[in-house]
């Protein structure tokens, strides 16, 4: 694969997926709304890569949306027709918010890697990852509010379910910066490591520790986290008993039962 503004490649079952405009502070253009679908997609689609870690380079994580797209959406949608117009803008939100959603369509989990800067955009971006970590200087913010619009491409959705209602109301009124040490003690990130460098060591030694788990119990595992977030404990558990019904004996679970037995490491397939 190729792509203009994110860095991608694939090492022992974990792919990194970079963010790759540290010039602008890994702004979103419309070219990384659209790689990142890209990359997600090829992600799920390979069966070599077990685990993501998305990330970003230079020294902010994500600043958000590019305000050149953001200005130029107008004239994109130019028609003159206001019922017309107000459709194509209808539709481009909702290919936006298809792209970031790839990372949550993604069988395989994602763990974000944060430094600096994470706003707007990049809230969007992150609530959708499995797992949050970030370095000692990261911050967040839902930055919309100070540019006269509501978040619309899932932070509003998802970061409720992640840090409660309350907390989700004032982040998203205020605009105000959250601390890395606010988002562990709200529950946005799971740990928080002192240095850039220290965060990417921890991070690849936790996707490290899925890559050698079986690949289709962890893909099961994320597909009944997902679900059962959106539906009820009654529907969720008929569905984990659907998915193993069709899943459960399995080469994995052959290998696993054999490797507990003969006091070894297991090897699965991909």
């Amino acid at each position: 694969m190729s792509y203009s503004v994110l860095e991608v490649d694939l090492k022992d079952g974990v792919a990194q997926v970079r963010l790759n405009r540290p010039a602008k502070a890994n702004a979103m253009d419309r070219a990384v709304w659209e790689e990142i679908r890209s990359a997600f997609e090829w992600v799920d689609a390979t069966p070599e890569a077990r685990v993501v870690i998305l990330s970003g380079n230079g020294k902010h994580f994500c600043s958000g949306i590019d305000l050149a797209m953001l200005a130029g959406a107008r004239a994109a949608i130019q028609d003159e027709c206001s019922g017309r117009m107000s459709e194509k803008l209808r539709r481009q939100i909702l290919n936006l918010q298809d792209c970031l959603t790839s990372v949550e369509r993604c069988r395989k989990p994602v763990l974000a890697a944060i430094q600096g800067a994470c706003v707007g955009g990049g809230v969007d971006l992150i609530c959708c990852c499995d797992m949050r970590y970030c370095a000692a200087d990261a911050y967040f913010s839902i930055k919309e509010i100070d540019i006269g619009m509501t978040a619309d491409a899932g932070t509003l959705q998802r970061l409720p379910r992640l840090i409660g209602d309350g907390m989700a109301r004032e982040l998203a009124y205020t605009g105000r910066n959250l601390t890395a040490a606010e988002a562990k003690d709200i529950g946005l990130v799971n740990r928080v490591f002192i240095t850039v460098e220290e965060m990417a060591t921890g991070v690849a030694d936790i996707a490290a520790a899925i890559a050698a788990k079986s690949p289709l119990a962890v893909r099961g595992a994320k597909e009944m986290l997902v679900y059962a977030r959106d539906h009820p404990v009654a529907e969720s558990l008929n569905h984990v008993a659907t998915w193993n019904a069709a899943m459960l004996l399995s080469s994995d679970l052959d290998e696993a039962l054999a490797a507990t037995l003969e006091k070894r490491a297991p090897h699965f397939r991909d």
